[in-house]
């Protein structure tokens, strides 16, 4: 227990002197030698649903080109458990039959979801400008094309330290429009827990589990499962 709180106090020391804007998934290497996708098949234990995802949305591809690099904002595997779980509640209620595997959701809806987390290019933190929730006027954030040409925002978010604003540590942001003709309304957000993981074919940041549910909108997401038909499970 000692050791474990001395490397603890030691992580904390090297990232706030270091100034590195990881949260709350502890240090890493930033320079990762291999695909992104090589990556998150390294850190399965937080990746196998989401890599069994990207396998049925046919991109294994997209995150694995180092001519064509991209910006992952990844899900780990618990936000995609987390939107399936509230499917099968909705389908209960409704009086259907729950989804046992994956595949039985159609690979259009996969797709279409998955592509809403990759950006063209490779962008770090510092590539992106200031979100502030609070004066969303004067730092609203940008909007991006996702994969799927869907707009994104995203934005860094400068949180105050020791009563000086904006002096703290940076934290990323990726959120959902709902009405693209009022892109400041009722944001998606998901925060970032870990960022700038650099891989030869773009980069890596990582979202928060549990403050994310795969899609961004579960209802939207139900909606779009429903509508392109759930398969039966396989043997």
């Amino acid at each position: 227990m000692k050791k474990f709180l001395y490397i603890a106090v030691v992580l904390i020391t090297t990232l706030t002197s270091c100034k590195k804007y990881y949260f709350d998934t502890g240090i890493h290497d930033p320079k990762y030698i291999g695909t992104t996708l090589q990556y998150l098949q390294e850190k399965k234990p937080l990746f196998d649903t989401t890599l069994t995802v990207i396998k049925l949305a046919e991109m294994e591809s997209v995150l694995s080109n180092p001519n064509d690099p991209y910006t992952f904002f990844a899900p780990m595997s618990g936000s995609i458990r987390n939107a399936i779980y509230r499917l099968n509640r909705s389908l209960e209620t409704s009086g259907k039959d729950t989804v046992s595997q994956l595949s039985q959701i159609d690979k259009s809806v996969w797709r279409n979801n998955l592509s809403l987390y990759i950006f063209k290019g490779a962008n770090l933190l510092k590539d992106y400008p200031q979100r502030d929730t609070i004066s969303f006027q004067a730092f609203p954030g940008q909007g991006y094309n996702s994969y799927s040409n869907r707009v994104m925002n995203i934005g860094v978010i400068f949180n105050d330290a020791g009563g000086v604003t904006y002096a703290g540590y940076r934290q990323l942001f990726l959120a959902y429009i709902p009405d693209l003709s009022n892109p400041q309304v009722a944001l998606a957000n998901a925060p970032v827990a870990t960022s700038d993981i650099q891989t030869n074919t773009g980069v890596i940041h990582v979202l928060r589990k549990n403050k994310h549910n795969f899609g961004f909108n579960t209802t939207r997401f139900i909606d779009e499962v429903i509508a392109a038909g759930i398969k039966p499970p396989t043997p």
